[in-house]
This record gives structure tokens, C-alpha cells and sequence, in this order.
């Protein structure tokens, strides 16, 4: 009997933060002449990121859905948003309620947000019950000074062994943190409900974000084994293409990034 090729109902996404120097509009136009199922906004340090009145109109305009939100989770967004990490997750999940994303994505917390540590498990939870938003923890990675590794997260960086009933599994943080995606995927089961598919070599600290397939981390397998399994999160491309030498190589980038993750987002059966 011939093979029959299983594809899983995953949309695959295009985060905005893989344009960068290029900003949030051209994220929308990219993915929808490149034939991207959606986006999913990083709220950044760009404007038109923290201003869902103007997502809102992209998104319309592009007829490019907004699938899953980024909250500003990192040192540079600190006060995107406000100060306040709740009201950052607050304000994201009422953007995703209005723009129809099924997924906010958020960080653990910092070790010096003392009181949002504190209560950052019960309090995604009691968030979990006013909404059908789902918040997808993402796992990071510890920094490394003078050979030791410093972890800047709390309760840590990697959230696969406590209690969140979702995560996001991003394959560049696990080249830098040297972790076995394969492992981790496993473990989490059901429970990784989010993906953000790039590629890394790890040799450093870099968190380096290639394009799938340029590193040496299991993007292939991990989407064969998403699709073998019937998955039916998210699949976002979160790639780097600073570097790119014209608009053109961008282009061409995430092309070859979408391309790879509809190739192997499907299971022989």
C-alpha cells in the first residue's frame, strides 16, 4: 500500500520580529505575497507593534490574520506597555481576544520582578479563567559570564518541568541553552502548544535564529513528529534576517523558511 501524506490543521506564521530592520506593515505585506497562513505580532519597540487600532487595520487590509501576540517580554521592552508585567499580559490578552489570535506568548519572568515570580504560575492560571486565550510560557536560556552560567529567569529558564499547561518550544533558544529538543518535545507532549521554528548552531551565547536548516537543530524532525502526532498549534517562523545583504535575500529567507516548514509539516502514514 503507497504511503498516505498526513497534513495536520497547523497554520504556519510569520513573526514581525523576522523583517527586522523592516517594520511591522512590511511583516504583513511579506507574509501575505509569500502565502504565510498569518502572523504573529512581537510587540516591540515599534510603534506600529504596540498600536492594535493599526494591527487591526494591517491585518484587513493585507487579509493577513493575526494568529498569536508576543507580549513585551524582553530587557529592551521593559516599558512597552507600561512597567507592569500583569498589565503587559493583560493588555495582550485583550489584543488577542480583538484581533481573533488563539495564543499570547510570554517569558518567564526575571529574577528581579520579585512579586510577578512570586505569583506567575497562579496568576497565568486565574487569567486562564476569564479567557479562551492561551498563554504558551516559552522556554529561554541561561546567559553565560566568565564560564558559569548565570540564569536571569525565575522560577527558571527552561518551563517544561513546572506547571504550565502550555508552552512555547523555540529551537533557537534550545541550540543555546544545548538542550535536547527532541527531548523536551517529548516531555511536553500535549502540553507544547506553540512552536517557533528557527535554527541555531549553539557554540555560543548567541540566540542565532537561522533559517531551519542551517543549524544543527532537529526543525525537520520536530515538524515530522508535530505532524505524525495530529498537532494543531502554531507553527511561527521567528528567523533573523538583519544580515540579509538586500530586501531581496529577505525575501528569499523566509521563503525558504516557509517552504521548509510546509515540507516537513506533514507525516508519511
Amino acid at each position: 500500500m503507497a504511503d498516505v501524506i498526513r497534513v495536520p490543521n497547523a497554520k504556519i506564521a510569520l513573526s514581525t520580529a523576522s523583517v527586522y530592520p523592516e517594520r511591522t506593515p512590511d511583516a504583513f505585506e511579506l507574509a501575505a505575497r509569500l502565502g504565510y497562513d498569518g502572523v504573529e505580532v512581537m510587540v516591540g519597540a515599534d510603534p506600529v507593534s504596540q498600536d492594535i487600532d493599526v494591527i487591526e487595520r494591517l491585518s484587513e487590509h493585507y487579509e493577513v490574520p493575526v494568529l498569536a501576540i508576543h507580549a513585551p517580554c524582553l530587557l529592551v521592552t521593559q516599558r512597552v506597555w507600561g512597567r507592569d508585567p500583569w498589565a503587559k499580559l493583560v493588555k495582550a490578552q485583550k489584543a488577542a481576544e480583538r484581533l481573533g489570535a488563539s495564543t499570547v506568548v510570554v517569558h518567564p519572568p526575571f529574577r528581579w520582578q520579585r512579586d510577578y515570580a512570586r505569583d506567575f504560575e497562579n496568576g497565568l492560571a486565574r487569567m486562564r479563567e476569564e479567557t479562551d486565550v492561551t498563554f504558551a510560557v516559552e522556554n529561554m536560556f541561561p546567559l553565560r559570564a566568565r564560564g558559569n552560567d548565570v540564569v536571569p529567569y525565575s522560577p527558571d529558564w527552561n518551563p517544561i518541568d513546572y506547571a504550565f499547561p502550555q508552552v512555547t518550544l523555540d529551537l533557537s533558544h534550545t541550540a543555546v541553552s544545548g538542550s535536547d529538543a527532541m527531548e523536551m518535545a517529548a516531555k511536553l507532549g500535549d502540553r507544547l502548544a506553540h512552536l517557533h521554528l528557527a535554527d541555531g548552531v549553539g557554540m555560543t551565547n548567541k540566540d542565532e535564529h537561522l533559517v531551519p536548516g542551517r543549524g544543527n537543530q532537529p526543525c525537520a524532525q520536530i515538524l515530522e513528529r508535530l505532524a505524525g502526532n495530529g498537532y494543531s498549534g502554531l507553527v511561527v517562523l521567528e528567523i533573523n534576517t538583519r544580515k540579509a545583504a538586500s530586501r531581496t535575500e529577505r525575501i528569499d529567507d523566509l521563503a525558504e523558511a516557509l517552504a521548509f516548514a510546509r515540507l516537513h509539516l506533514a507525516a508519511s502514514t
